[in-house]
């Protein structure tokens, strides 16, 4: 995440700090094992190969039932082989059930409580005190439609914005230009892939391309996103339509795939999208509220923006 026309990481991340002591800490919240591949894979793989620490927290383990069935270990196992791909340091779990598509919300598994139903303060304070554990400087978060309108997307971006409340940390959240998504989903209608959003729906979703903060250009990094999702074996290896689109994803040739896939898109929350980082490196040396980045005289490291300013 960084500046238009720079050419060069901002700010700590620029010049190899990352080897000077300079490194950051990176949480990635998500909602399910698979986003973390889809929505910021490739970020994720550009900041742990730039030498940046990531941790990888999911609400769901992406299973309906009790966590004694058989298999409810199966999406977690794959989270942490797609994590291993992408060079994260950590994976956690907060503990949730995944709720679930479609207008029934089922009741709680005996075990666990589904994460649209988590009470707010209650998520984002284990949020919370992960990121405090970590000395967090970044969190990844979502987009108030949570990208897609899921329910438990809406609910992750509801419960980083409370978690960075009790900490302060700098956000930035996975978004799409709507003007993209737009064109993107009307094709998976066309082929199918796409049948219970309509169109009035789809057009609410991502960001207008204007009030995007960020944009990262992941190419280089297309072939460790699509080993990434490939880890996720059992949700490819599906039979509905999101198996039959992750199908389709793997069998692209990597440099398609890439340009399939190959930029990821944020919005640095209460940042104005027409703020003063501009080319600046020294706009970005400091998290929003001021403290100095780790590395400088009694503070913490530099928030890791590693792309283009939109």
């Amino acid at each position: 995440m960084g500046t238009v026309g720079c050419g060069r990481l901002p700010g700590k991340l620029a010049g190899g700090a990352a080897t000077m002591g300079g490194m950051a800490t990176v949480v990635a919240f998500h909602a399910h094992p698979d986003d973390e591949v889809l929505a910021t894979g490739g970020t994720l793989a550009r900041l742990a190969a730039e030498g940046h620490r990531v941790v990888i927290v999911v609400a769901s383990d992406g299973w309906m039932g009790a966590r004694t069935e058989p298999g409810a270990s199966t999406r977690l196992d794959e989270l942490r082989a797609s994590a291993a791909v992408l060079g994260a340091a950590r994976v956690e779990h907060l503990g949730y059930a995944d709720s679930g598509t479609g207008p029934v919300l089922f009741p709680d598994p005996p075990d666990r409580q589904r994460f649209v139903r988590a009470d707010i303060d209650e998520a984002a304070e284990r949020l919370a005190a992960l990121i405090r554990a970590e000395h967090a400087d970044v969190l990844l978060s979502y987009d108030a439609q949570g990208g897609y309108g899921h329910r438990d997307h809406v609910r992750v971006h509801a419960v980083g914005a409370r978690a960075a409340e009790l900490t302060g940390v700098r956000v930035f959240e996975a978004t799409a230009p709507r003007e993209y998504v737009r064109v993107v989903f009307s094709a998976l209608r066309a082929l199918r892939l796409v049948v219970r959003h309509q169109p009035a729906e789809i057009r609410t979703w991502g960001t207008p391309r204007a009030a995007i903060t960020l944009r990262v250009n992941v190419r280089r990094y297309a072939r460790q996103k699509q080993a990434a999702l490939a880890a996720h074996r059992s949700v490819v290896q599906g039979t509905g339509r999101l198996a039959r689109l992750m199908r389709l994803l793997l069998a692209l040739p990597v440099p398609v795939f890439g340009l399939v896939l190959g930029r990821e898109w944020f919005i640095e929350a209460g940042a104005a999208t027409s703020g003063t980082a501009g080319c600046d490196a020294r706009a970005w040396s400091t998290k929003r509220h001021g403290r100095p980045p780790r590395g400088s005289a009694g503070g913490r490291a530099a928030s890791p923006p590693v792309g283009e300013r939109a």
